[in-house]
Formats: structure tokens, sequence, C-alpha cells
């Protein structure tokens, strides 16, 4: 299984930045996918979350009403668009695949990650 992060790099506060996962290696229609980040010197911690079918979606209090996970099954692609960024969202960012149980907001429930990209929002 492979997940490949892309869309991260530098931005000013204030500022969107949409990032992108996709995935190879499993029938990506059904496992649900997450986000995590990872602040410097920090743990990674959940952002948002979706089902398999994009129909349901979960977010961090931090990210409710800023961030907007969605997917496209045919693409086999999950994006994590951002808006109103601000420096305390500068991070690396994680995709993974979630198992078919346990919670979205627990690191152990995943099965699989991406190698993480870099957003870092300038103030």
């Amino acid at each position: 299984v492979q997940l490949v992060e892309s869309g991260g790099g530098w931005v000013q506060a204030g500022e969107s930045l949409t990032l992108s996962c996709t995935v190879s290696g499993l029938t990506f229609g059904l496992y649900g996918m997450g986000w995590f980040r990872q602040p410097p010197g920090s743990d990674r911690f959940f952002v948002a979350g979706i089902d398999k079918s994009g129909k349901t979606t979960y977010y961090e209090n931090f990210a409710k009403g800023r961030f907007a996970i969605s997917r496209d099954n045919a693409k086999d692609t999950v994006y994590l668009k951002m808006n109103y960024l601000r420096s305390e969202d500068t991070a690396t960012y994680y995709c993974a695949v979630i198992g078919h149980s346990g919670s979205y907001w627990s690191r152990d429930s995943y099965l699989d990650w991406g190698q993480g990209i870099q957003v870092t929002v300038s103030s």
C-alpha cells in the first residue's frame, strides 16, 4: 500500500492550501481515510477523517469551520482543504488509511500512512 501526499508548501497567514493524498495498493473505496498533523517537536494529532463513502466526516475542534476533508473514489484520492491558515497550523501533515474498526481520532486505528508533507504558515 502506498500513500502519496502533495500540495504542501509555504503560505502566509490567512491564505488557503489544499492537500491531496493518492492511494494505491488497496481498494480505496472500501476504506475510511484520515489526516493527521505533527507540529515541530510535538506528537501527531488527528485533524479530519472521512468514511469510505464520503458521506460522513469528522473534525478535530481546531479544524471545524476552517478545514474540509473530501474524497474522490474514482481517483483514489482524499483531499484536505485548509482555509484561513494560521501560524499554528505549521506542521507535517499525514494521510492514513483507517481499518474497518476503531476511532478516527486514534492513531492506532490506522493501517498505513503516507510519508508526510510540510505545511508552513508565515504570520
